[in-house]
């Protein structure tokens, strides 16, 4: 397929979930609505300008057949794009979402393997599922089309359709991060899993690290694949030979859409919602932590520190107020209805040991919070709290940095977040395993100079500006339809030849 043809092409995305979000009425009727998010924004002007289709499972279960009533209503809510549904049911939920999906490959990419159940009936669904998400892939798919993989629950979505004989150019981007050697072979499908990802023909991560993992692990486990290295755009990007075809491998970190959420910041309303936040806070400055209900995400060690902080500095008592928002996730998995009780507990202990009648150091909320609200909070706090044991990239500390409009915030990010590969020189960068060193980034924080402030925050909305969500889809795309790399130098980026184990199968 030449290049005239990609470009033409229509856009196929394939995602765990459709872009919709379904809500519950008071009188029981499920209503569909449009969903959020960057992924969702940057899309859609793309899909709407190729005739592009969006393929996911809407959301609910279907024991049998396809709910003929509600697929209307999604299709209205995404208009001006086709898309197409994948029906699961209560035990593909079980064994390929809960199971391989959540209870595998997110702890094991995140680095927690003891929390990994490595059941043979949860590779048999996972399979299964991607074959039949592939399935409507290949009913809607025509030969000059671009297929766009996302995610870790559609890993083997292009090597199955390589079995259907589909010979479209594919792409997949992984959101999460991608483990080290030492990690990764601890799963009994890697073999399987790494020979899938290599059918695609460009496959994305957020950070550099996560490339250089992926290509370690190709380097020990598949032994016959080469690696060549080359500059590409403003990124690097990597072909890698692989049985007489080319693999590009390149570094997107993700965004989000800057200008709708700085211009929402200026909303007449926001603004008045922000300044009743503070009135509530008097003479305190406010921390923020905006979490999703995950281990990965670090909320006991956030609190760890904060007490911390409180005891080591009682100068500040009175004087600072955190606000840990933590949106609900999978509470009906066992270790999550457990982190939610263990967060609590730490909540309880931190405001009975150090609360007064007229100050309560920690005001945690378990929700999900409106657009406005949200970026209401972004507004008033003064310092963005945002520190994960790991993440792909963390777009709350985007978002946060996006509303911060008077640029007097101040960021403390995870060193294991994504995007402190973009802010390390702006962001104040603590390591959420060390308790007292995190205390003493708030502390650091809580008494920067103004100035400082202005600078700092200033370079952090900058960034995110000139490479936003918009920027990330363009990168993507541009290095996945570009003809050849073989005029960009070539880099040593990688690690020399060395003897390797038979790590395979």
């Amino acid at each position: 397929m030449d290049e005239k043809n990609i470009q033409k092409s229509r856009i196929i995305i394939v995602s765990n979930r459709l872009p919709v979000i379904l809500k519950l009425t008071e009188d029981g009727k499920t209503e569909v609505e449009k969903g959020a998010g960057g992924l969702v924004t940057a899309m859609a002007p793309v899909l709407k300008n190729r005739n592009g289709t969006w393929i996911g499972w809407p959301g609910y279960v279907q024991e049998a057949g396809v709910d003929d009533y509600m697929l209307p209503a999604i299709q209205t809510a995404t208009s001006g794009y086709r898309v197409k549904s994948v029906m699961l049911n209560s035990d593909e939920l079980k064994n390929y979402y809960e199971g391989f999906s959540n209870s595998i490959l997110w702890p094991l990419f995140h680095g927690f393997t003891d929390k990994c159940i490595f059941l043979p009936e949860y590779w048999t669904s996972y399979q299964d599922v991607n074959k039949k998400f592939a399935l409507t892939v290949c009913k809607n798919a025509d030969d000059p089309d671009f297929i766009w993989v996302h995610d870790y629950q559609l890993i083997l979505v292009g090597a199955q359709l390589r079995k259907m004989h589909k010979r479209n150019r594919m792409g997949f981007f992984l959101h999460i991060p991608f483990p080290p050697i030492d990690t990764f072979i601890r799963c009994p499908w890697r073999f399987e899993l790494l020979l899938a990802m290599l059918e695609y023909d460009i496959i994305g991560f957020h950070t550099i690290l996560s490339k250089r993992n992926f290509i370690g692990c190709i380097k020990k486990i598949i032994q016959d694949a080469r690696i060549d290295a080359k500059i590409a755009f403003d990124e690097t990007v990597s072909e890698l030979k692989f049985k007489n075809r080319v693999v590009r491998i390149g570094v997107f970190p993700i965004s989000i859409d800057y200008n709708e959420f700085s211009l929402h910041a200026w909303d007449s309303d926001v603004y008045k919602r922000s300044k009743e936040i503070r009135k509530n806070a008097p003479g305190t400055k406010i921390l923020l932590g905006v979490d999703r209900l995950d281990y990965t995400k670090g909320i006991p060690e956030k609190l760890k520190a904060f007490k911390q902080f409180l005891t080591r500095f009682p100068k500040f008592h009175k004087k600072i107020h955190f606000i840990q928002l933590v949106v609900p996730s999978r509470r009906e998995i066992t270790a999550y209805a457990d982190l939610k009780l263990k967060i609590e507990q730490l909540v309880g202990e931190i405001n009975g040991i150090f609360s007064t009648n007229a100050w309560l150091p920690v005001q945690y909320m378990f929700r999900n919070l409106g657009r406005n609200e949200l970026i209401s909070l972004y507004r008033a706090c003064d310092i963005g709290f945002i520190t994960p044991l790991k993440d792909g990239m963390n777009l709350v500390a985007k978002e946060y940095c996006a509303c911060n409009i008077d640029e007097k915030g101040v960021l403390i990010l995870s060193e294991f977040a994504g995007a402190a590969q973009q802010f390390y020189q702006d962001a104040i960068l603590a390591n959420p395993h060390d308790i007292e060193g995190t205390a003493m980034a708030i502390h650091r924080a809580f008494n920067m100079p103004l100035e400082e402030k202005n600078q700092r925050m200033r370079n952090l909305r900058e960034k995110i500006k000139n490479k936003d969500v918009f920027w990330w889809v363009n990168s993507f795309l541009n290095t996945a339809i570009e003809k050849n790399l073989s005029n960009f130098p070539q880099v040593d980026e990688y690690f020399p030849d060395e003897p390797t184990a038979n790590l395979g199968r």
